[in-house]
């Protein structure tokens, strides 16, 4: 698990991820409308497809906020720290999906 360090996620960036989890969890109409525009591609499960475009959406939003507030990649410690945001709301955000 992540320990915090003077090498912790930027707050910009923390703010960013923390915002457009909620945004993922309040919009799942976008998520749904992805999935019906690609219902021709076969997948193994529709929750778990769901689950990887939000989930996919969160990480773009990290990364690009890491370049774009801090002008580089993140370090591995902010990464951790990312994941450790992410283990701590999957749960919301999969509970959330499943009403798709």
């Amino acid at each position: 698990m992540y320990e915090p360090t003077s090498e912790s996620m930027d707050a910009r960036v923390k703010k960013a991820v923390l915002g457009k989890i909620d945004e993922t969890v309040l919009n799942i109409d976008e998520i749904s409308k992805i999935i019906q525009s690609l219902a021709h591609i076969p997948v193994g499960s529709q929750d778990d497809f769901a689950f990887g475009i939000a989930i996919g959406r969160i990480y773009n939003s990290f990364h690009y906020q890491t370049r774009r507030a801090l002008k580089r990649n993140a370090t591995e410690y902010e990464f951790a720290e990312f994941l450790d945001i992410l283990t701590k709301k999957a749960h919301k955000i999969r509970n959330t999906l499943e009403r798709l």
